[in-house]
Protein backbone atom coordinates (compact mmCIF):
# COMPACT_ATOMS: atom_id res chain seq x y z
CA UNK A 1 0.00 0.00 0.00
CA UNK A 2 1.49 3.47 -1.02
CA UNK A 3 2.01 6.10 1.26
CA UNK A 4 0.97 9.64 0.19
CA UNK A 5 3.03 13.04 1.43
CA UNK A 6 1.25 14.99 4.20
CA UNK A 7 1.40 17.72 1.95
CA UNK A 8 -0.38 15.34 -0.85
CA UNK A 9 -3.00 14.17 1.56
CA UNK A 10 -4.16 17.84 3.14
CA UNK A 11 -4.41 19.15 -1.45
CA UNK A 12 -6.47 15.62 -1.74
CA UNK A 13 -8.90 16.16 1.52
CA UNK A 14 -9.27 19.44 0.74
CA UNK A 15 -10.31 18.99 -3.02
CA UNK A 16 -13.30 16.49 -1.78
CA UNK A 17 -13.76 18.69 0.96
CA UNK A 18 -14.62 21.26 -1.54
CA UNK A 19 -16.64 19.25 -3.91
CA UNK A 20 -19.82 19.73 -1.77
CA UNK A 21 -20.65 16.26 -3.10
CA UNK A 22 -23.33 15.67 -0.44
CA UNK A 23 -25.93 15.62 -3.10
CA UNK A 24 -24.25 14.50 -5.59
CA UNK A 25 -25.78 10.91 -6.11
CA UNK A 26 -29.12 12.51 -5.99
CA UNK A 27 -28.45 14.96 -8.91
CA UNK A 28 -27.98 12.21 -11.31
CA UNK A 29 -29.87 9.77 -12.64
CA UNK A 30 -29.09 6.40 -12.13
CA UNK A 31 -31.74 4.59 -14.09
CA UNK A 32 -30.73 6.63 -17.51
CA UNK A 33 -26.99 5.45 -16.39
CA UNK A 34 -27.64 2.15 -15.83
CA UNK A 35 -29.39 1.48 -19.39
CA UNK A 36 -28.69 -0.55 -21.81
CA UNK A 37 -26.29 1.20 -24.60
CA UNK A 38 -27.71 1.23 -28.03
CA UNK A 39 -24.33 2.33 -29.33
CA UNK A 40 -20.63 2.15 -29.04
CA UNK A 41 -19.73 4.47 -25.98
CA UNK A 42 -16.23 5.34 -24.65
CA UNK A 43 -15.26 4.94 -21.02
CA UNK A 44 -12.01 5.97 -19.04
CA UNK A 45 -10.38 3.91 -17.13
CA UNK A 46 -8.17 5.04 -14.19
CA UNK A 47 -5.43 3.48 -12.19
CA UNK A 48 -1.83 3.95 -10.27
CA UNK A 49 0.84 1.81 -11.16
CA UNK A 50 4.12 1.22 -13.57
CA UNK A 51 4.65 0.62 -16.64
CA UNK A 52 4.94 -2.77 -16.00
CA UNK A 53 0.98 -2.91 -14.76
CA UNK A 54 0.22 -0.43 -17.53
CA UNK A 55 1.25 -3.01 -19.96
CA UNK A 56 -0.56 -5.93 -18.35
CA UNK A 57 -3.81 -3.30 -17.79
CA UNK A 58 -3.52 -2.36 -21.49
CA UNK A 59 -3.42 -6.02 -22.45
CA UNK A 60 -6.46 -6.70 -20.45
CA UNK A 61 -8.55 -4.05 -21.91
CA UNK A 62 -8.29 -5.36 -25.48
CA UNK A 63 -9.05 -8.08 -24.61
CA UNK A 64 -12.02 -6.85 -22.95
CA UNK A 65 -12.70 -4.48 -25.97
CA UNK A 66 -12.87 -7.68 -28.39
CA UNK A 67 -15.53 -9.16 -26.03
CA UNK A 68 -17.17 -6.35 -26.23
CA UNK A 69 -17.07 -4.38 -29.54
CA UNK A 70 -19.45 -1.28 -28.68
CA UNK A 71 -17.34 -0.50 -26.17
CA UNK A 72 -13.78 1.42 -25.84
CA UNK A 73 -11.90 1.81 -23.32
CA UNK A 74 -9.49 5.20 -22.86
CA UNK A 75 -7.07 4.01 -20.48
CA UNK A 76 -5.57 7.09 -17.68
CA UNK A 77 -2.98 5.86 -15.26
CA UNK A 78 0.40 7.63 -13.61
CA UNK A 79 2.31 7.51 -10.72
CA UNK A 80 0.79 7.01 -6.79
CA UNK A 81 1.95 10.71 -6.40
CA UNK A 82 -0.43 12.74 -7.86
CA UNK A 83 -2.87 10.00 -8.81
CA UNK A 84 -5.37 11.06 -5.88
CA UNK A 85 -4.47 14.65 -6.49
CA UNK A 86 -5.78 14.65 -10.29
CA UNK A 87 -8.45 12.64 -9.29
CA UNK A 88 -10.04 14.88 -6.77
CA UNK A 89 -9.56 17.95 -9.27
CA UNK A 90 -11.51 16.03 -12.16
CA UNK A 91 -14.47 14.67 -9.80
CA UNK A 92 -14.43 18.73 -8.45
CA UNK A 93 -14.53 19.88 -12.14
CA UNK A 94 -17.52 16.77 -12.55
CA UNK A 95 -14.92 15.16 -15.03
CA UNK A 96 -14.17 11.86 -13.62
CA UNK A 97 -13.36 8.38 -15.10
CA UNK A 98 -16.30 6.29 -15.80
CA UNK A 99 -14.07 3.31 -13.86
CA UNK A 100 -11.69 4.44 -11.03
CA UNK A 101 -9.26 2.14 -9.09
CA UNK A 102 -8.72 3.86 -5.67
CA UNK A 103 -7.49 2.17 -2.14
CA UNK A 104 -7.14 2.50 1.34
CA UNK A 105 -9.94 4.69 2.94
CA UNK A 106 -10.75 6.34 -0.41
CA UNK A 107 -13.45 4.38 -1.30
CA UNK A 108 -15.16 5.49 1.93
CA UNK A 109 -14.04 9.19 1.78
CA UNK A 110 -15.93 9.76 -1.92
CA UNK A 111 -18.62 7.33 -1.30
CA UNK A 112 -19.77 9.29 1.90
CA UNK A 113 -20.19 12.40 -0.26
CA UNK A 114 -21.86 10.90 -2.88
CA UNK A 115 -19.16 10.28 -5.84
CA UNK A 116 -19.25 7.15 -6.32
CA UNK A 117 -22.55 4.63 -7.82
CA UNK A 118 -24.04 2.41 -5.01
CA UNK A 119 -23.30 -0.82 -7.48
CA UNK A 120 -26.76 -2.46 -6.94
CA UNK A 121 -28.01 -0.08 -9.60
CA UNK A 122 -25.72 -1.94 -12.02
CA UNK A 123 -25.86 -5.44 -10.91
CA UNK A 124 -27.32 -6.57 -14.07
CA UNK A 125 -24.16 -6.21 -15.52
CA UNK A 126 -21.36 -6.63 -12.41
CA UNK A 127 -21.64 -9.99 -11.20
CA UNK A 128 -20.11 -10.25 -7.83
CA UNK A 129 -21.06 -13.23 -6.78
CA UNK A 130 -17.75 -15.29 -7.16
CA UNK A 131 -16.50 -13.32 -5.10
CA UNK A 132 -15.15 -13.87 -1.65
CA UNK A 133 -17.44 -13.02 1.04
CA UNK A 134 -14.56 -10.41 2.95
CA UNK A 135 -13.39 -8.97 -0.53
CA UNK A 136 -16.99 -8.13 -0.91
CA UNK A 137 -17.08 -6.62 2.65
CA UNK A 138 -13.82 -4.93 1.97
CA UNK A 139 -15.80 -2.70 -0.78
CA UNK A 140 -18.71 -2.09 1.52
CA UNK A 141 -19.25 1.50 2.87
CA UNK A 142 -21.85 1.47 5.48
CA UNK A 143 -23.54 -1.82 3.82
CA UNK A 144 -23.47 -0.29 0.49
CA UNK A 145 -21.20 -1.85 -2.12
CA UNK A 146 -19.45 0.77 -3.77
CA UNK A 147 -16.21 -1.10 -4.28
CA UNK A 148 -14.90 -4.59 -6.10
CA UNK A 149 -11.68 -5.84 -4.74
CA UNK A 150 -9.26 -6.52 -7.35
CA UNK A 151 -7.48 -8.86 -5.42
CA UNK A 152 -6.53 -9.67 -1.69
CA UNK A 153 -3.26 -8.68 0.35
CA UNK A 154 -2.53 -9.02 4.00
CA UNK A 155 0.21 -7.86 6.47
CA UNK A 156 3.41 -10.07 6.47
CA UNK A 157 7.27 -9.96 7.78
CA UNK A 158 9.32 -10.48 4.12
CA UNK A 159 12.55 -12.02 5.51
CA UNK A 160 15.60 -11.98 3.11
CA UNK A 161 17.67 -15.59 4.54
CA UNK A 162 20.78 -14.44 2.72
CA UNK A 163 21.09 -12.00 5.14
CA UNK A 164 20.28 -13.64 8.12
CA UNK A 165 22.58 -16.79 6.66
CA UNK A 166 25.46 -14.03 6.86
CA UNK A 167 24.73 -12.67 9.81
CA UNK A 168 24.64 -16.71 11.32
CA UNK A 169 21.37 -16.03 12.60
CA UNK A 170 18.62 -18.71 12.74
CA UNK A 171 15.05 -18.23 11.24
CA UNK A 172 12.25 -17.48 13.41
CA UNK A 173 9.42 -19.68 14.01
CA UNK A 174 6.86 -17.87 12.93
CA UNK A 175 4.25 -20.08 14.59
CA UNK A 176 4.52 -18.86 17.79
CA UNK A 177 7.17 -15.70 17.96
CA UNK A 178 6.48 -12.53 19.72
CA UNK A 179 7.29 -8.77 19.27
CA UNK A 180 10.48 -9.30 22.07
CA UNK A 181 11.92 -11.86 19.70
CA UNK A 182 11.44 -9.76 16.26
CA UNK A 183 13.21 -6.80 18.25
CA UNK A 184 16.07 -9.45 19.43
CA UNK A 185 16.55 -10.64 16.17
CA UNK A 186 16.73 -8.00 14.34
CA UNK A 187 19.15 -6.24 16.71
CA UNK A 188 20.99 -9.68 16.58
CA UNK A 189 21.07 -9.45 12.72
CA UNK A 190 22.54 -5.73 12.67
CA UNK A 191 24.98 -6.21 15.30
CA UNK A 192 26.19 -9.17 13.15
CA UNK A 193 25.98 -7.90 9.65
CA UNK A 194 27.87 -5.12 7.32
CA UNK A 195 27.61 -1.37 8.50
CA UNK A 196 24.12 -0.25 6.74
CA UNK A 197 22.85 -3.66 7.14
CA UNK A 198 20.27 -3.97 9.50
CA UNK A 199 17.76 -6.22 11.06
CA UNK A 200 14.52 -4.45 9.78
CA UNK A 201 14.29 -1.88 7.06
CA UNK A 202 11.92 0.15 8.86
CA UNK A 203 10.65 1.04 12.69
CA UNK A 204 6.82 0.13 12.22
CA UNK A 205 4.14 1.21 9.79
CA UNK A 206 0.73 2.92 10.12
CA UNK A 207 -0.73 -0.35 9.56
CA UNK A 208 0.87 -2.12 12.18
CA UNK A 209 -1.03 -0.16 14.36
CA UNK A 210 -3.88 -1.64 13.17
CA UNK A 211 -2.18 -5.09 14.08
CA UNK A 212 -0.98 -3.96 17.34
CA UNK A 213 -4.92 -2.76 18.24
CA UNK A 214 -6.45 -6.38 16.78
CA UNK A 215 -3.90 -8.45 18.72
CA UNK A 216 -5.31 -6.26 21.99
CA UNK A 217 -8.97 -6.97 21.05
CA UNK A 218 -9.06 -3.64 20.13
CA UNK A 219 -9.33 -2.09 16.22
CA UNK A 220 -8.38 1.32 14.09
CA UNK A 221 -12.11 1.90 13.62
CA UNK A 222 -15.29 0.14 14.82
CA UNK A 223 -18.39 0.01 12.61
CA UNK A 224 -19.73 2.54 13.72
CA UNK A 225 -16.24 4.92 11.84
CA UNK A 226 -14.43 5.99 15.08
CA UNK A 227 -11.01 4.97 16.99
CA UNK A 228 -11.36 1.80 18.38
CA UNK A 229 -8.02 1.62 20.37
CA UNK A 230 -6.92 3.32 23.17
CA UNK A 231 -3.91 5.39 24.53
CA UNK A 232 -2.29 2.35 26.30
CA UNK A 233 -2.46 0.78 22.81
CA UNK A 234 -0.97 4.04 21.07
CA UNK A 235 1.94 4.29 23.27
CA UNK A 236 2.61 0.46 23.20
CA UNK A 237 2.71 1.21 19.36
CA UNK A 238 5.50 4.00 20.18
CA UNK A 239 7.45 2.31 22.61
CA UNK A 240 7.91 0.03 20.31
CA UNK A 241 8.97 1.76 17.63
CA UNK A 242 11.58 3.80 19.65
CA UNK A 243 13.13 0.95 21.11
CA UNK A 244 13.95 -1.10 17.87
CA UNK A 245 15.68 2.41 16.26
CA UNK A 246 17.30 2.90 19.81
CA UNK A 247 18.80 -0.47 19.94
CA UNK A 248 20.02 -0.11 16.41
CA UNK A 249 17.61 -2.98 15.40
CA UNK A 250 15.81 -1.02 12.68
CA UNK A 251 17.72 2.36 11.07
CA UNK A 252 18.32 5.52 13.04
CA UNK A 253 15.74 8.07 12.94
CA UNK A 254 17.25 10.28 9.93
CA UNK A 255 17.74 7.55 7.84
CA UNK A 256 14.02 6.17 8.77
CA UNK A 257 13.14 9.50 7.42
CA UNK A 258 15.04 9.53 4.29
CA UNK A 259 13.34 6.17 3.38
CA UNK A 260 9.75 6.71 3.76
CA UNK A 261 8.52 7.58 0.21
CA UNK A 262 11.35 5.42 -1.71
CA UNK A 263 10.94 3.69 -4.69
CA UNK A 264 11.07 -0.38 -3.86
CA UNK A 265 13.97 -0.32 -5.50
CA UNK A 266 15.50 2.38 -2.95
CA UNK A 267 14.02 0.60 0.45
CA UNK A 268 16.74 -1.70 1.99
CA UNK A 269 15.20 -4.61 1.83
CA UNK A 270 14.67 -4.18 -2.27
CA UNK A 271 19.10 -3.21 -1.60
CA UNK A 272 19.56 -6.45 0.13
CA UNK A 273 20.65 -4.16 3.00
CA UNK A 274 17.66 -5.78 5.81
CA UNK A 275 17.16 -9.52 7.17
CA UNK A 276 13.22 -8.74 7.88
CA UNK A 277 10.33 -5.96 6.76
CA UNK A 278 6.77 -5.41 8.05
CA UNK A 279 4.91 -4.55 4.31
CA UNK A 280 2.12 -6.10 2.39
CA UNK A 281 2.69 -10.02 0.57
CA UNK A 282 1.91 -8.74 -2.54
CA UNK A 283 5.43 -6.81 -2.49
CA UNK A 284 7.37 -9.86 -2.07
CA UNK A 285 7.62 -10.30 -6.31
CA UNK A 286 9.11 -6.62 -6.97
CA UNK A 287 11.44 -6.37 -3.48
CA UNK A 288 12.86 -9.90 -4.46
CA UNK A 289 13.11 -9.12 -8.42
CA UNK A 290 14.96 -5.55 -6.79
CA UNK A 291 17.36 -7.17 -4.50
CA UNK A 292 18.00 -10.48 -6.11
CA UNK A 293 17.36 -12.23 -3.42
CA UNK A 294 14.53 -15.16 -3.05
CA UNK A 295 12.73 -13.48 -0.01
CA UNK A 296 10.04 -15.38 2.03
CA UNK A 297 6.90 -14.66 3.81
CA UNK A 298 6.18 -15.35 7.46
CA UNK A 299 3.30 -14.18 9.75
CA UNK A 300 3.23 -11.13 12.30
CA UNK A 301 4.77 -11.36 15.29
CA UNK A 302 2.33 -12.24 18.16
CA UNK A 303 -0.29 -13.63 16.75
CA UNK A 304 -1.21 -15.66 19.34
CA UNK A 305 -3.83 -15.94 20.93
CA UNK A 306 -5.18 -13.00 19.37
CA UNK A 307 -4.45 -12.44 16.07
CA UNK A 308 -3.83 -9.15 14.30
CA UNK A 309 -3.83 -10.04 11.09
CA UNK A 310 -6.38 -9.46 8.10
CA UNK A 311 -7.15 -9.79 4.61
CA UNK A 312 -7.05 -6.36 2.68
CA UNK A 313 -8.05 -5.63 -0.77
CA UNK A 314 -4.88 -4.42 -2.56
CA UNK A 315 -7.23 -2.03 -4.31
CA UNK A 316 -10.79 -1.47 -5.07
CA UNK A 317 -12.61 -0.35 -8.79
CA UNK A 318 -15.55 1.47 -8.69
CA UNK A 319 -17.52 3.80 -10.27
CA UNK A 320 -18.60 7.03 -10.84
CA UNK A 321 -21.53 8.85 -9.08
CA UNK A 322 -21.84 10.79 -12.76
CA UNK A 323 -20.97 8.24 -15.23
CA UNK A 324 -23.25 8.15 -18.24
CA UNK A 325 -22.62 4.85 -19.22
CA UNK A 326 -22.33 3.28 -15.93
CA UNK A 327 -23.60 -0.48 -17.82
CA UNK A 328 -20.63 -0.68 -19.71
CA UNK A 329 -18.28 0.85 -16.39
CA UNK A 330 -19.78 -2.36 -14.94
CA UNK A 331 -19.23 -4.69 -18.17
CA UNK A 332 -15.71 -3.92 -17.69
CA UNK A 333 -15.02 -4.54 -13.73
CA UNK A 334 -17.07 -7.76 -13.69
CA UNK A 335 -14.21 -8.95 -16.98
CA UNK A 336 -11.60 -7.70 -15.29
CA UNK A 337 -12.26 -9.78 -11.88
CA UNK A 338 -14.10 -12.96 -13.39
CA UNK A 339 -12.70 -13.40 -16.66
CA UNK A 340 -10.14 -16.22 -17.08
CA UNK A 341 -8.25 -14.26 -19.79
CA UNK A 342 -8.17 -11.41 -17.54
CA UNK A 343 -6.89 -13.39 -15.05
CA UNK A 344 -4.04 -14.99 -16.81
CA UNK A 345 -3.33 -11.64 -18.51
CA UNK A 346 -3.44 -9.29 -14.87
CA UNK A 347 -2.53 -12.45 -12.42
CA UNK A 348 -1.55 -11.21 -8.72
CA UNK A 349 -0.55 -7.96 -10.18
CA UNK A 350 -3.51 -6.25 -8.16
CA UNK A 351 -2.94 -8.94 -5.39
CA UNK A 352 -4.53 -12.60 -5.21
CA UNK A 353 -7.84 -12.79 -7.33
CA UNK A 354 -10.75 -12.35 -4.90
CA UNK A 355 -12.36 -14.80 -7.18
CA UNK A 356 -11.38 -18.68 -6.52
CA UNK A 357 -11.84 -19.72 -10.14
CA UNK A 358 -9.42 -17.14 -11.23
CA UNK A 359 -6.95 -18.33 -8.82
CA UNK A 360 -7.24 -21.70 -9.97
CA UNK A 361 -7.07 -19.85 -13.75
CA UNK A 362 -3.54 -18.62 -12.66
CA UNK A 363 -2.14 -20.92 -10.45
CA UNK A 364 0.35 -22.44 -12.85
CA UNK A 365 1.42 -19.22 -14.39
CA UNK A 366 2.49 -17.52 -11.25
CA UNK A 367 6.27 -16.91 -10.25
CA UNK A 368 7.67 -18.62 -7.83
CA UNK A 369 7.08 -15.35 -5.45
CA UNK A 370 3.83 -14.86 -6.97
CA UNK A 371 3.49 -18.79 -5.91
CA UNK A 372 4.44 -17.96 -2.22
CA UNK A 373 2.47 -14.63 -2.43
CA UNK A 374 -0.65 -17.10 -3.56
CA UNK A 375 0.08 -19.66 -0.73
CA UNK A 376 0.40 -17.33 2.11
CA UNK A 377 -3.25 -15.83 1.54
CA UNK A 378 -4.56 -19.40 1.37
CA UNK A 379 -2.84 -19.53 5.13
CA UNK A 380 -4.07 -16.32 5.76
CA UNK A 381 -7.72 -17.25 4.70
CA UNK A 382 -8.09 -20.22 6.68
CA UNK A 383 -7.39 -18.15 10.19
CA UNK A 384 -10.20 -16.86 12.60
CA UNK A 385 -9.73 -13.39 12.69
CA UNK A 386 -11.44 -10.08 13.77
CA UNK A 387 -13.57 -8.39 11.47
CA UNK A 388 -11.97 -5.16 9.18
CA UNK A 389 -13.82 -2.02 8.70
CA UNK A 390 -12.94 0.42 6.43
CA UNK A 391 -11.70 3.95 7.24
CA UNK A 392 -14.57 6.99 7.54
CA UNK A 393 -14.70 9.94 6.04
CA UNK A 394 -11.18 11.83 7.66
CA UNK A 395 -9.01 8.57 7.78
CA UNK A 396 -7.33 9.47 4.81
CA UNK A 397 -5.08 11.51 7.18
CA UNK A 398 -4.52 9.35 9.84
CA UNK A 399 -1.79 7.25 8.08
CA UNK A 400 0.01 10.98 8.07
CA UNK A 401 -0.07 11.70 11.36
CA UNK A 402 1.00 8.03 12.79
CA UNK A 403 3.77 8.52 10.48
CA UNK A 404 4.53 12.46 11.17
CA UNK A 405 3.84 11.44 15.03
CA UNK A 406 6.39 8.29 14.80
CA UNK A 407 9.20 10.61 13.21
CA UNK A 408 8.78 12.88 16.77
CA UNK A 409 9.39 10.27 18.88
CA UNK A 410 11.87 8.61 17.25
CA UNK A 411 13.63 12.23 16.92
CA UNK A 412 12.75 12.31 21.13
CA UNK A 413 10.79 15.47 20.58
CA UNK A 414 7.56 13.91 21.75
CA UNK A 415 7.31 11.21 24.33
CA UNK A 416 5.69 7.97 23.58
CA UNK A 417 3.06 9.22 26.47
CA UNK A 418 2.78 12.74 25.04
CA UNK A 419 2.70 11.08 21.62
CA UNK A 420 -0.22 8.78 22.08
CA UNK A 421 -2.12 11.66 23.68
CA UNK A 422 -1.69 13.51 20.24
CA UNK A 423 -2.47 11.19 18.14
CA UNK A 424 -5.51 10.36 20.04
CA UNK A 425 -6.57 13.84 19.89
CA UNK A 426 -5.35 14.82 16.03
CA UNK A 427 -7.05 11.64 14.43
CA UNK A 428 -10.43 12.51 16.62
CA UNK A 429 -10.43 15.81 14.45
CA UNK A 430 -9.19 14.53 11.51
CA UNK A 431 -12.40 11.56 11.23
CA UNK A 432 -14.54 14.74 13.29
CA UNK A 433 -15.60 12.27 16.19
Amino acid sequence: MARKSLGSIRKSLAFIAALGLAGLATGCSAGSNTQAESGPVEIRFSWWGNAGRAELTNKAIAEFEAANPNIKVKPEYGDIGGYFDKLATQVAANDAPDVITMGGAYPAEYANRGALLDLSKVNGSLDLSKLDQGALENGQVKGTQYGVSTGANALAIVVNPAVFQAAGVSLPDDSKWSWDDFARIASDITSKSPKGTYGTATVLTHDSLDAFARQRGQSLYTQEGQLGLDKGTVQAYFDYSLKLSESGAAPSASETVEKLNVSTEQTLMGMGKAGMMLTWSNSLSALSKASGAELKLLKLPGETPTPGIWLQSSQFYTISARSKHADAAAKLVSFLVNNEQAAKIIQSDRGVPSNSGMRTAIQDLLTPQGKVEAAYIDQIGKMDFAPTYIGPTGSTAVSEITARINTEVLFKRLSPDKAAEQWISESKAAIGK
